[in-house]
């Protein structure tokens, strides 16, 4: 005769927490995402586009303008060859730009954002339909 016994452990509330943990590092990720969230996503994907650039366009500028100003206010035009008021003159050159640079950085903010708006529009209209559906 066969005497078949079975065992049924049962782990603690903590231990199943983190067991599901565990499983769910190596368990295929889903990769649904609801029409909000998308919507969302987007949304702040076409900002944070121009947002860097101009960012990144408005820093240049400001170093251009500190590189100008050091030029014209220090020793620094000696150095580098410059003597008299030619440093001077080429510091303030190099300042203008940098300020020109600066004063860019928003409008292209406002250009980026008006041509990514353009280009995802659609999606968002789909979208906006189907959530308020």
């Amino acid at each position: 005769m066969e005497n078949k016994e079975t065992f049924i452990y049962t782990y603690s509330a903590k231990e199943q927490e983190e067991i599901k943990a565990i499983r769910k590092k190596y368990a295929a990720k889903e990769q649904t995402e609801d029409k909000m969230a998308q919507l969302r996503r987007l949304d702040a994907a076409v900002t944070q586009k121009a947002t860097s650039v101009s960012l990144v366009f408005g820093v240049i500028g400001a170093l251009v303008l500190g590189m100008g100003m050091s030029l014209a206010m220090t020793e620094i035009g000696e150095m580098v060859g410059l003597h008299g008021g030619m440093a001077m003159m080429i510091g303030i050159l190099i300042g203008i730009i940098g300020i020109v640079l600066v004063c860019a950085a928003y409008p292209l903010y406002n250009r980026i954002i008006k041509k990514e708006r353009e280009k995802i529009a659609p999606e968002i209209i789909r979208l906006t339909d189907e959530l308020m559906k």
